[in-house]
């Protein structure tokens, strides 16, 4: 019920439709015929082919059309549409019922002179009003023009399955009658439709492309004869496997080849018949060799279609049909028959430097094009897979069969030298270069058995002598074919240079990691340090090599930089191989002075990164082993032990990089090695004190409050060191690194010193020396210090720095003060539990109040408003005291002299600010 009812709406449809065009066709026909008549004004026609194609219409048609004039080429116009579509995109035409402008206007062919437009010499009165009907129409048109066809071949195919299923239900033919109508409908449909292209078929309305008449039938009889050949094989049995895939193998190429004239529809409709036929065929013995044969004759068939018409979607389909059949032969094939593997994988890379990627099946596209072919994504990643399959998985690496492998990358690299647009297979077959090499490293050598990842210690891939000699073969092949085709378009394309030259330097380095892991000594190996030396020597003079070619010379461009980066990689690698923990950390420190002085004749930018990246490497050595040479081996004796040249050399050799980079190239690595020089001055002392205070230990021991003490005094004094640097040669970094400084100690002494560390709190013993004591190293000198230090600053930093420096001095010295008479009633443990006296209560409100009028008269002469306030607070503080907390705990004597005390301080303070005032009156 439901098809009829489509039917009889199409039906209908169709009624209107025609009815309403019968009496537009004249007018359609007679604007073409003056359109090709302008078109091809001036050339020679061919008489007796349009008399041919005139006889039989009417006189009036005849007067006006020339519906199968021919080209130059022998072609019709209908031919020339089809063939050329894309000439008429863009036109804004709405149907042959749109009065000012034609829809047929045609670009000619470029080897036929250029002819004047028809529609320049239209006049252009009255636009405004026909594009409103060309907006109105655009229903009928879609509905007259595409709709119709669309429903009308649905219709063709419903009725022919009615058909078949009534003649099967009513026994009028046999299986094998109808298979023969079957074929028979099918090859009459592709008649049909390539009688209609050869008489001047054409579609004059923009948008109708999709419903172009021999292209839809086209289609439906290449589906009829997939299906009729399939039904004679799976379904009756009338054929055998050969010649059915046969069979379905010669419809899909011929499909595709069809599509030449037909669009990307069909060739798509022909690629997916072709893919399938394998899956549809079964066979009791199948032959690896046909089933690739076959492959590679429908993907070079496909190549040559789509480079012609430029189909990259059709190109790269028939890439992944060839790259999953090639899988899961691989994966299913109980005896994977290597050879075909192989055979397939080179005939698909044959294929795209021949036939997709070749300049001369079309002319005028620029091979030299500096963008790379995104079809060449799909085989670099199939046949990636398929090489990395045969290098990892044991069934194959056991056989040996790595070595094919091997080839498969090798022939990656290859062709991305041979075809400069295929850069994607050099990205493929690095990649899978790496994947394999990292296999096999064990992982008891990176520590990783020692985590439950579900390794049981095994590396992922087997490692063997094979393996070995393959990746000094691939190492070789990448760092000659990287570095000569990075050479090649240093010039003209430095990105495609520059991956030429990441991978020439990626790949090597990865496999010598991989095999020193591997087969070498991880802790000393002079085996692997001299190939890691050579390798240096190569990168560094293959980044020259490049240089040389580059425009202008010597500039220093990403493949340069790549190929340096990679030398300095491969020297750390070398240290490592070559000595211990101590002398690497000393040497790669000391390192970063080798790219700076190279500036000096070489002004890459990417020598002072190598710098950074030398101080970012030591950095990661000493937090992952604080002690340099291991706990076990680190002596005991102060100072004098690996702790002073394991951060002190390369604090002293970053220094010394920074001074030669702001003498030749400056900018951001001048900064980062002036920053990485003062931190790890910084480091080298607070790491000896460290050592010292814990007896030669460097543990996770807690700080105490005197080792804390000394920390803040080293970023006191880093600080005020920056800022001595800073005036004498500017820079941000020392500018905000001493503002750092200061702002860290100021955090370090609010949190450690008042609060976490505070005796007072921690009951530490402050030692029994009457001065020079605990309270002495971790107030009074600190709070000396940050007063120095404000004084220093005081015009050369923000006034907020300054006054916060203040402030912290104010408050150290004041905390000083404080527990000091609190050791001096209870001794060494000054502890806050252990209670407070009469006379010890009285002495904190003397103390303070004589501390408020220093810090005032501090605050007068210095000028600083901040001493000034802290004078206030103090003295307000101790006002609240003495009339909250002393008038309640003191008595007698004690009491009436805290008054009396408190009185006079105030009473002074206030005839000190009058006369103050009255003196700044009078000025």
């Amino acid at each position: 019920m439901f098809f009829s009812l489509i039917a009889i709406a199409a039906v209908i449809a169709l009624f209107v439709i025609v009815s309403r065009q019968q009496n537009r066709i004249a007018l359609v026909e007679r604007e073409l015929g003056v359109l090709r008549g302008l078109v091809k004004s001036g050339a020679s026609l061919s008489a007796p082919k349009a008399d041919a194609a005139q006889e039989g219409l009417p006189e009036e048609i005849k007067a006006t059309a020339a519906p199968v004039t021919p080209l130059a080429d022998g072609t019709t116009v209908a031919e020339e549409i089809v063939a050329k579509p894309q000439a008429v995109e863009g036109e804004a035409v709405a149907g042959p019922w749109a009065k000012t402008q034609s829809a047929a206007a045609q670009s000619p062919e470029p080897s036929e002179p250029e002819q004047p437009q028809p529609m320049a010499e239209a006049p252009a009165a009255g636009s405004a009003a026909p594009a409103k009907a060309a907006r109105q129409t655009d229903v009928e048109t879609a509905l007259g023009t595409r709709w119709a066809v669309w429903v009308g071949g649905i219709a063709l195919a419903l009725g022919g399955l009615f058909l078949i299923r009534y003649t099967i239900e009513a026994g009028i033919f046999g299986p094998g009658v109808r298979l023969t109508m079957a074929g028979i409908l099918g090859l009459a449909l592709i008649a049909g439709a390539e009688f209609i292209r050869r008489t001047g078929f054409r579609v004059p309305v923009q948008g109708a492309a999709g419903a172009y008449i021999p292209s839809i039938l086209t289609a439906a009889g290449a589906f009829i004869l997939f299906g009729t050949v399939y039904a004679a094989h799976g379904i009756y049995g009338f054929i055998g496997p050969a010649t059915a895939f046969a069979l379905l193998g010669v419809i899909g190429v011929a499909t595709i080849g069809a599509s030449l004239v037909h669009g990307l529809a069909l060739a798509g409709i022909g690629l997916v018949g072709a893919m399938v036929t394998p899956a549809l065929v079964a066979s009791q013995a199948p032959n690896p060799w046909a089933l690739f044969v076959y492959l590679a004759i429908v993907l070079a068939a496909s190549a040559a279609t789509a480079r012609i018409r430029d189909w990259k979607a059709l190109m790269a389909a028939a890439f992944a049909g060839t790259g999953i059949w090639t899988i899961l032969y691989m994966v299913d094939a109980p005896d994977v028959n290597l050879a075909a593997v192989l055979f397939i994988s080179l005939a698909t890379l044959a294929v795209l430097a021949w036939v997709w990627l070749a300049p001369f099946l079309t002319a005028g596209r620029d091979e030299a094009a500096q963008g790379f072919d995104w079809p060449s994504i799909v085989p670099g990643f199939f046949i990636a897979l398929s090489a990395v399959g045969l290098s990892v998985d044991p069934a194959f690496a056991s056989a040996g069969d790595a070595l094919h492998g091997a080839v498969l990358l090798a022939a990656l690299v290859a062709v991305a030298l041979y075809r400069p647009r295929a850069l994607p297979l050099v990205f493929a077959a690095g990649i899978a270069t790496v994947l394999i090499y990292l296999g096999i490293i064990p992982p008891a050598a990176i520590g990783a058995d020692a985590l439950d990842v579900g390794l049981d210690a095994q590396p992922l891939a087997s490692s063997d002598t094979l393996t070995f000699r393959i990746g000094i073969a691939l190492g070789l092949i990448f760092i000659a074919a990287g570095f000569w085709a990075a050479r090649r378009f240093a010039a003209t394309v430095p990105t495609r240079a520059a991956c030429w030259a990441a991978w020439g330097v990626i790949a090597p380095l990865v496999v010598l990691t991989a095999l020193w892991l591997t087969f070498g000594d991880i802790d000393r190996d002079l085996g692997y340090a001299l190939p890691a030396l050579l390798l240096l020597l190569v990168f560094a003079a293959g980044g020259e090599w490049i240089a040389g070619a580059e425009e202008p010379p010597l500039a220093g461009g990403p493949a340069v930089s790549f190929a340096l980066g990679g030398a300095g990689v491969t020297g750390l690698l070398m240290l490592h191989m070559a000595f211990g923990s101590g002398w690497t950390t000393e040497l790669l420190g000391a390192g970063a002075i080798l790219p700076a002085l190279a500036t000096r004749w070489r002004s890459y930018p990417v020598l002072g990164w190598i710098a950074v990246g030398a101080a970012v490497a030591v950095l990661g050595r000493v937090a992952f082993d604080p002690t340099i040479v291991g706990a076990a081996f680190l002596s005991r004796t102060p100072v004098f032990n690996w702790l002073l040249p394991g951060y002190g050399v390369p604090a002293l050799a970053f220094g010394f990089a920074a001074w030669q980079l702001a003498r030749t190239t400056n900018g951001r690595p001048r900064l980062a090695m002036e920053a990485a020089s003062a931190l790890f001055a910084l480091l080298t002392i607070a790491m000896l004190v460290r050592h010292a205070m814990h007896g030669g230990v460097i543990d996770t021991g807690a700080v105490t409050l005197a080792e804390q003490a000394i920390y803040t005094l080293i970023a006191l004094g880093a600080g005020a060191i920056l800022v001595a640097i800073d005036m004498r040669s500017p820079s941000a970094v020392l500018r905000y690194g001493s503002i750092a400084a200061g702002v860290i100690s100021a955090g370090l002494i609010a949190i450690q010193h008042f609060v976490v560390l505070n005796p007072l709190l921690t009951d530490e013993s402050t030692g029994t020396i009457p001065v020079f004591n605990l309270l002495f190293l971790a107030y009074l000198l600190p709070a000396v210090a940050a007063s120095a230090l404000a004084l220093y600053v005081r015009d050369k930093r923000p006034r907020w720095y300054a006054a916060m420096l203040v402030l912290i001095a104010a408050l150290l010295a004041f905390a000083y003060a404080t527990l000091s008479v609190r050791r001096l009633f209870k001794g060494e443990f000054i502890a806050l539990w252990s209670g407070l006296g009469q006379l010890e209560t009285y002495t904190y409100s003397a103390l303070w109040l004589v501390i408020g009028v220093a810090l005032l008269t501090a605050g007068v002469w210095l000028k600083s408003q901040v001493l000034r306030i802290a004078s206030a607070v103090l003295i307000a503080v101790a006002v609240v005291k003495v009339f909250l907390f002393d008038m309640s705990e003191l008595e007698g004597v004690l009491r009436a002299l805290s008054f009396i005390g408190l009185g006079a301080v105030l009473i002074g303070i206030g005839l000190f600010y009058q006369r103050l005032l009255m003196r700044a009156a009078r000025q």
